[in-house]
């Protein structure tokens, strides 16, 4: 079993644009490491304090992962870190090694990791 880890944010606290930008970091995470749903055993995702419109994994259920444990919590308020930021860990069934894992960081979180844009 392998973790992926990634992370993206949004432009405003909604509803939509949550889901959406969850959405898209979970699709770009799965293609990117050839992950299909039957591989994912569960899903810890992370909002920072400024997001309550909904929860994250909402976009997950939309995608099928209805059999996958999810667990939701938020960031600590370190002063300075990135805003409106959704993390996420997927744990799955992989053979790969860890050096070949794909880990996807999007919109301005791709700032987090620069040394994990590819």
């Amino acid at each position: 079993m392998q973790g992926y880890r990634g992370a993206t944010t949004v432009e405003h606290d909604t509803a939509e644009d949550i889901l959406e930008a969850t959405e898209e970091l979970l699709h770009a995470l799965v293609d990117a490491n050839g992950i299909g749903p039957e591989d994912i055993v569960s899903a810890i995702f992370t909002v920072t304090t400024d997001l309550i419109a909904t929860f994250p994994a909402r976009a997950s259920r939309r995608m099928g992962w209805n059999d996958v444990a999810i667990l939701h919590t938020t960031e600590i308020p370190v002063p300075g870190s990135l805003p409106r930021c959704i993390r996420v860990l997927v744990h799955a069934y992989s053979s790969k090694p860890r050096d070949q894992i794909r880990h996807t960081y999007l919109r301005a979180a791709a700032a987090l990791r620069p040394d994990r844009i590819r």
